[in-house]
């Protein structure tokens, strides 16, 4: 399934697509851990955190704060630290301060003089309205995962979205993630842009994106939007 040549609708992941995640999920337990007097390695500490997120994500739906605190719980435990769980809310309580890339905000801002933009997200709607204070962009669409009560990669985000615009027609989904977005997308099926940031390589029998870029600059190259 090739680009459409008339995009009119953008959605985005947002964390790890548009927010730098992964250093604020560090810097976050590097902080807590070293109350502690504990030195936590970064590599370790994110494979740790995508593997318990996504399980814990998989199970009944609960807030992605109450998710953030029972993977940051299940870690302590993995990295033999004893944390309290009456400690944990120091997760959920990070996201207010993790960063969007250094390319964010100019590239969004370019992308909504030709599209409307929108997001799917993996998290509830108080948590995301704290990151969207440091995204100066009024979004067309937000489809979170407390408004369809699911994560992705299930459809429901996917579902809805189309819902709300009409169809497939004509959008594009930008994301990060290949298990979360990129996967769903082309079971769809919806074309999809893989911002491949973290430059993984995909087998052979997995299923390509759309198309494949390092960043949301590439991302406007790729569209034409300059």
């Amino acid at each position: 399934m090739p680009i459409p040549k008339n995009i009119t609708f953008l959605t985005f992941d947002v964390y790890g697509t548009l927010i730098d995640w992964e250093t604020g999920v560090y810097e976050a337990f590097a902080a807590e851990a070293a109350r502690d007097e504990i030195e936590l390695d970064r590599a370790t500490l994110l494979a740790l955190f995508h593997e318990i997120s996504r399980e814990v994500e998989s199970g009944s739906y609960e807030l992605y704060a109450e998710v953030l605190r029972r993977t940051a719980i299940e870690i302590a435990k993995r990295l033999d630290w004893a944390l309290e769980p009456s400690r944990s809310g120091f997760l959920p309580d990070s996201v207010q301060r993790w960063k969007p890339f250094r390319e964010t905000n100019a590239q969004l801002q370019k992308l909504a003089k030709k599209y409307r933009l929108g997001l799917l997200s993996n998290i509830d709607d108080k948590l995301l309205g704290q990151t969207r204070r440091h995204i100066p962009i009024d979004f067309d669409l937000v489809v979170t995962a407390q408004q369809v009560r699911s994560y992705k990669p299930e459809a429901a985000h996917f579902t809805e979205c189309a819902r709300r615009i009409a169809g497939k027609r004509g959008w594009v989904p930008v994301a990060s993630s290949y298990y979360h977005a990129v996967l769903p997308c082309r079971t769809q099926p919806v074309p999809v842009i893989w911002t491949n940031r973290a430059k993984e390589t995909l087998e052979p029998s997995q299923k390509k994106p759309t198309a494949e870029v390092s960043n949301l600059r590439d991302v406007a190259k790729l569209l034409g939007v300059s």
